[in-house]
């Protein structure tokens, strides 16, 4: 497809290396010529040094032949001008970031007006991510598939745990649960098991499981499970706000520490059944005052990576809470595997992916059927959800007698609302939502799945 990005900051940047590692022919506006040379410089994509809300600049682009044009500037405003002006000049689709609260309260009223396909909203994301992984604490990370019927969950294996040492293939006489192993990372190395890899203790695993055998997995991995009632989140973003908005009406007990007066005042109107204390979170003092030893979750919001890793990594010294730490700078990805600052939250990680679902789905209207996608693993893996709408060459034939594509595991497949774990009997039908895993990367179809 012919796609416009218009911002080429951190977002932009990084979907236009998604995009055209998926084959889509980009075109990047930003008023920055730095921004610009260096993103022509590294990435196979055309670059116009320009404002993205001007006429000119988006007919110089390409806008009456592109398919669609994502807006990812830094200003909510801008982004919304963007769209509407290639909704009329171009009529092509059209996906906006919009980041501001007031403005997202209205977002089905601005979808309408403006002609939008889709607006992200980058907090709101993050903070339901959050939410899911605090009602799920024992998990790092959690992919739902087939409309919440299926799960793909993260997790440690702990030392000690009877996993330790066990091929893939004997895990099954270890759980009763039907699951599936799909991925394994260890030391930086990501990969795709078969039934003779061997797990170690240490070793991050995404498991396939049913959402309610999840606190069954757990035990029989040996991960403690508790439940979360008391949650402190360090810094007053929009991330916090929404968060604490959701977790109030679990009725979990919330804490935020905010070092801006005038924000401290807003969210205790926003947040009447929140607890909102004025005070600098990176003095200890403050965390241990207000209870941090006894805080069954711990979220660090604040703006800078470096403080959210601090925070985390003092939280981790004086309690037992689980941690979720917010981090956008790619250069740290490396970084925080090795250090204890529980699950990573990005929210630039998640716009992308929400972005990169949107144009699979508008492949999907083109001929392809896929659902969704997960980008994982830092990029690494991905995992997506078909629907088989017709019969093909993958249809109707065992899983072991197709030739499937190296680095490549087919999970789950959910049939009339029953969830199967394929052996190599089983075989995809007209109707089934099929969930894959692999590192390679582009599959639109699910005869992409063939070698």
């Amino acid at each position: 497809m012919k796609i416009i990005v218009a911002g080429c900051g951190k977002v932009g940047y990084t979907l236009a290396e998604q995009l055209t590692a998926e084959g889509h022919d980009l075109t990047i506006i930003d008023i920055s010529e730095e921004k610009i040379q260096n993103v022509t410089a590294n990435l196979d994509v055309m670059g116009i040094t320009g404002n993205g809300t001007s006429f000119r600049v988006q007919r110089e682009a390409g806008v009456e032949e592109a398919d669609l044009l994502i807006a990812v500037t830094n200003q909510d405003e801008l982004n919304l001008l963007c769209c509407l002006i290639a909704k009329k000049a171009g009529n092509c689709k059209t996906v906006a970031r919009v980041r501001n609260p007031e403005y997202y309260a209205e977002i089905g009223f601005i979808k309408e007006e403006l002609g939008l396909s889709l607006a992200i909203n980058p907090e709101l994301a993050a903070a339901a991510d959050i939410r899911h992984l605090i009602q799920v604490p024992s998990a790092m990370e959690i992919n739902t598939f087939a409309k919440g019927r299926v799960n793909l969950v993260k997790l440690v294996i702990p030392e000690g745990s009877e996993w330790d040492n066990k091929k893939v293939l004997d895990i099954g006489s270890l759980c009763k649960i039907s699951l599936l192993i799909c991925i394994v990372e260890r030391s930086h190395e990501v990969m795709i098991p078969d039934g003779n890899t061997v797990l170690k203790a240490g070793d991050s695993i995404s498991v396939i499981a049913p959402p309610e055998k999840l606190n069954e997995l757990f035990a029989n991995i040996g991960i403690r499970t508790h439940k979360i009632r008391n949650v402190m989140i360090a810094g007053g973003s929009k991330i916090a706000y929404y968060l604490a908005d959701r977790l109030t009406r679990l009725k979990m007990q919330v804490k935020i520490v905010e070092t801006n007066r005038k924000r401290c005042e807003d969210l205790c109107d926003l947040l009447p059944k929140a607890r909102i204390i004025h005070g600098d979170a990176s003095n200890h003092d403050i965390l241990l005052e207000e209870g941090l030893p006894q805080m069954d979750a711990f979220v660090s919001l604040t703006d800078y990576d470096e403080e959210n890793i601090m925070l985390s990594l003092y939280a981790h010294k004086v309690s037992n809470a689980k941690l979720i730490t917010k981090i956008n700078k790619i250069a740290y990805d490396d970084v925080i595997d090795d250090i204890p600052v529980g699950s990573i939250v990005s929210p630039k990680s998640l716009t992308t992916e929400y972005i990169v679902q949107y144009v699979r789905s508008m492949q999907n209207s083109m001929g392809s059927n896929v659902e969704a996608v997960y980008l994982m693993e830092d990029n690494q893996v991905e995992a997506l959800e078909f629907v088989i709408k017709e019969r093909s060459r993958v249809t109707d034939i065992p899983l072991m007698d197709l030739k499937l594509k190296k680095n490549l595991l087919v999970c789950n497949i959910v049939r009339k609302g029953n969830i199967i774990v394929p052996s190599g009997q089983d075989s995809l039908k007209t109707g089934d939502i099929v969930i894959i895993v692999t590192t390679n990367k582009g599959l639109n179809d699910i005869t992409d799945i063939l070698a």
